[in-house]
């Protein structure tokens, strides 16, 4: 190369273009999508099953309850014994089960009288209602053949004493305890006489009177066979304590803190259907209790996880879904669901 000749001119190099604006910019759209897709999700009105429809007796009944509820429940039971269910799922000793508590007086008088409520008592509707910290009242009608057991002059013989209410008369049993004789097949039951008083001589109309009540009753998809509704925050959080004293995490999951009322129902069949819906103080924790609880159940039911085949089947047949307020949970659990797979102890 001669001292004259000029070097070979290099070609420009450009510098590498900056992503990261681009990125970030990508990420924030995406991340607000999803904030909105969220909040649309959080605050959109899904649509509702169907639910059956309170019978005109049972409307009446609940109308002429006095006050306000804590709870109330209803209890099919003649209606539950005649199921598919009932006949090939439930052992024959759950049947026979009592699933009330008697008092010694009440016990005495149902063994003289042969009195077996889990053959006897058709039908149990019942209301509770809170007086002061610890006194529990309650007003509800049994329907079946009990009431032919415990007529008149058996209650009449059986009692502490009585009060009359236009023609009506009621025989105090138990402390706890007021009867009276409703007609053919039915008789009013009472946690005292001053509320089987007000019951028989209704003021007002308690659909109209205990709003929160009737939305919750509304609420209760199946109302043939078994529904309760918890109206009472109080209740509600006393009725969940037993269940979450000893296990945090399903407090924490549930995100019970806030949570308000409760109605639940299931209709026997061929197979089991439910509803339950927990309502919230705001659509924001009903929210984050569905989602929390979607992934528990969805988690809990995969393969490899401690939880028992028999669980895993059961949580195969939720779902469960956020409504405003409301988070519901559904179950559709066939026959085979409560057998055992031949074969197997």
């Amino acid at each position: 190369m001669s001292g004259n000749q000029t070097p070979p001119v290099m070609p420009a190099t450009q510098a590498p273009k900056k992503k990261g604006p681009k990125v970030i910019a990508t990420l924030f759209v995406i991340g607000l999508t999803g904030f909105l897709l969220a909040l649309l999700w959080v605050n959109w009105q899904k649509p509702r099953m169907q639910a059956e429809p309170l019978s005109k007796e049972l409307t009446s009944i609940i109308q002429n309850m006095p006050g306000t509820s804590d709870a109330m429940i209803y209890v099919g039971l003649k209606d539950i014994r005649q199921s598919r269910f009932w006949k090939e799922a439930i052992p024959d000793s759950l049947k026979k089960t009592p699933f009330l508590t008697t008092g010694k007086r009440l016990d005495s008088l149902m063994k003289q009288k042969g009195i077996d409520l889990s053959e006897d008592l058709d039908t149990l509707l019942i209301s509770f209602q809170r007086s002061g910290k610890k006194q529990q009242n309650y007003i509800g009608m049994a329907w079946g053949p009990v009431t032919s057991k415990a007529s008149a002059p058996v209650l009449q013989a059986a009692s502490i004493r009585t009060a009359d209410f236009g023609d009506r008369r009621a025989y105090e049993i138990d402390s706890t305890l007021w009867v009276c004789p409703m007609g053919p097949g039915k008789m009013a039951i009472a946690s005292s006489s001053g509320m089987m008083g007000e019951f028989l001589r209704p003021s007002g109309h308690f659909l109209e009177r205990d709003s929160v009540s009737a939305a919750m009753i509304k609420k209760s998809a199946y109302k043939s066979h078994l529904w309760f509704t918890l109206a009472s925050p109080q209740w509600t959080s006393g009725a969940l304590q037993s269940i979450t004293s000893k296990n945090r995490d399903v407090k924490s999951v549930g995100n019970l803190d806030r949570l308000q009322q409760i109605a639940m129902s299931v209709k026997f069949d061929d197979g089991l259907k439910g509803q339950s819906e927990w309502v919230y103080k705001d659509r924001r924790s009903a929210f984050f209790a569905s989602t929390f609880l979607w992934g528990t159940i969805e988690l809990s039911s995969t393969s490899g996880t401690r939880t028992s085949e028999a669980a895993k089947t059961f949580l195969k047949h939720l779902t469960v879904h956020q409504n405003l307020e409301s988070v519901i949970i559904t179950a559709d659990l066939p026959l085979t669901a409560f057998k055992k797979p031949a074969g197997t102890n």
